[in-house]
């Protein structure tokens, strides 16, 4: 029996919705009437650390439990009508088709759909595949969409592309700016003192020590996005530049969306996520707010707190061609 009721029978349709993220995967096995059969969660989709193969096992695996919890027989494997598999690490055309090609060598269905993760944010916060979504994790990322299919994106692999922000961003300008703050090359900034004090030191010196030498692993930089957010509250100059910088980056991304879509000239929805940005900072909103009614000023912000596993289940029952009634069932199963 799955999460709704009793798996259907031999030959039945049935779709497969896949979010992969960084540090997450969630997979929901669906009814084409948008009840959700079965659920797993699995860990981190990182394809770029562990190779196209090995991350595609894993996520076969999540896959194999929620067949289980929907009741799926343990003697035939799954194979669905359709799956849409919204993946990090998919930032480029050729890496989507990369991995639609190494799904569908797992036989899991002859229909598959690979789109970048951001898609299933902006999917799951909008009530048709319109507008356009900004996420500001660990890195940051725009699409856009239209119901007719078109996108808008950026390569969004870093400053190779031309990104600049996300929480990663966020910690190596603040440690830019605190470091010459406290040798006297830049202006003077609380960053100097609250950023070493995050770690229990005293000065930018033995942060910068700590880093370089391994005693503080550099994956913990991240901690210092809330940090440098706290300063700017306070009123420092320095950390308030940065985050107005962001609040540019936001808005250049989400308005470039909207004009290659043609979506600028009437009411269109500007989706904001990931942890930096769904946390809300004051100063952060209200700079993008105030820069949006500059350049978009008939775009409507939002921000989207649903699961993402949502957007992806609606992309695949849009794929599908679903009765609407469907998108409002598997909305409700996941309180949005």
């Amino acid at each position: 029996m799955g999460v709704n009721g009793t798996f259907p029978a031999a030959g039945a349709d049935t779709l497969l919705a896949v979010d992969a993220g960084n540090s997450k995967t969630d997979v929901a096995v669906l009814s084409p009437d948008g009840s959700v059969l079965g659920a797993a969660r699995g860990g981190g989709f990182q394809p770029p650390l562990v190779g196209v193969a090995t991350a595609v096992d894993g996520l076969v695996e999540t896959v194999g439990r929620a067949w289980a919890a929907a009741g799926g027989p343990a003697d035939r494997p799954p194979v669905f009508a359709h799956v849409t598999a919204c993946l990090a690490n998919a930032d480029l055309p050729v890496e989507e088709l990369e991995l639609e090609r190494a799904l569908h060598a797992r036989h899991l269905s002859r229909s598959i759909r690979v789109h970048n993760d951001t898609f299933a944010i902006l999917r799951a916060g909008v009530d048709e595949p319109r507008g356009v979504a900004v996420v500001c994790g660990a890195g940051i990322n725009c699409v856009g969409m239209t119901p007719d299919g078109r996108t808008a994106r950026f390569p969004a692999i870093g400053k190779l592309s031309g990104d600049w922000g996300g929480g990663g961003g966020l910690a190596e300008e603040a440690l830019w700016c605190a470091a010459r703050g406290e040798d006297g090359r830049g202006e003077p900034t609380e960053l100097s003192r609250a950023l070493p004090a995050h770690f229990g030191l005293e000065t930018m010196y033995a942060l910068i020590e700590a880093l370089h030498l391994g005693r503080i692993p550099m994956e913990r930089r991240h901690e210092l996005a809330p940090v440098l957010f706290r300063v700017s509250a306070a009123g420092d100059p320095v950390a308030l530049s940065l985050v107005h910088r962001l609040a540019e980056e936001v808005v250049a991304m989400s308005s470039v969306a909207l004009g290659r879509l043609g979506l600028l000239d009437g009411p269109a929805p500007v989706l904001l996520g990931g942890s930096v940005l769904a946390a809300r900072h004051p100063q952060l909103e209200e700079r993008v707010r105030e820069l949006l009614a500059e350049r978009a000023p008939k775009a409507v912000v939002g921000f989207v707190t649903a699961p993402p596993v949502l957007g992806a289940g609606l992309l695949a029952l849009d794929a599908w061609r679903a009765d609407p009634s469907a998108a409002a069932r598997l909305r409700e199963h996941y309180g949005a």
